[in-house]
């Protein structure tokens, strides 16, 4: 259960967050596009050596596509998997609403290239502190309970 007053702190560190964006260079650039090219290419690597399960195309409703490989030793990924680049790298957690957080994942590589890792570790841990959690939605990728959720989008 995440501990009292969390959407107040995540509300501060996605405004962090964006106000940090603007300082940053050559976001949503071809060179960032560039970056997330590495960031697939590591995690199509990563997979390909260690998934034992299907791998498989998913296609977000905008289009954005996420290469998602099952089967993955658990000590080869952090949490219930990983996004990198459009990569997912997961063991067995990848239902819609999973599949859905972390085309957010891979939009954001997109969109910061390969200062994501780096920003993603700077974020901290603690997804209810972390933006990129919070802007991929925390009930989506199992950080909050998903009733508690509703609750705090409801006025």
């Amino acid at each position: 259960m995440p501990p009292a007053g969390w959407e107040a702190a995540a509300d501060r560190a996605v405004a962090r967050g964006r106000a940090l964006d603007r300082w940053l260079p050559l976001l949503d650039s071809p060179l960032s596009r560039a970056g997330a090219v590495v960031g697939t290419a590591i995690g199509f690597t990563w997979g390909f050596l260690w998934s034992t399960g299907r791998i498989r195309r998913h296609r977000g409703r905008d289009g954005t596509v996420l290469y998602v490989f099952r089967g993955m030793p658990s000590w080869t990924f952090p949490r219930g998997g990983v996004c990198v680049g459009s990569c997912y790298l997961t063991a067995t957690n990848d239902g819609a609403r999973v599949l859905r957080h972390e085309l957010v994942h891979a939009r954001q590589w997109r969109r910061y290239g390969m200062l994501m890792p780096l920003l993603y570790q700077l974020s901290g841990r603690n997804p209810i502190r972390n933006r990129f959690e919070i802007e991929a939605g925390l009930a989506d990728g199992n950080y909050i309970p998903r009733r508690r959720a509703a609750e705090a989008l409801t006025p």
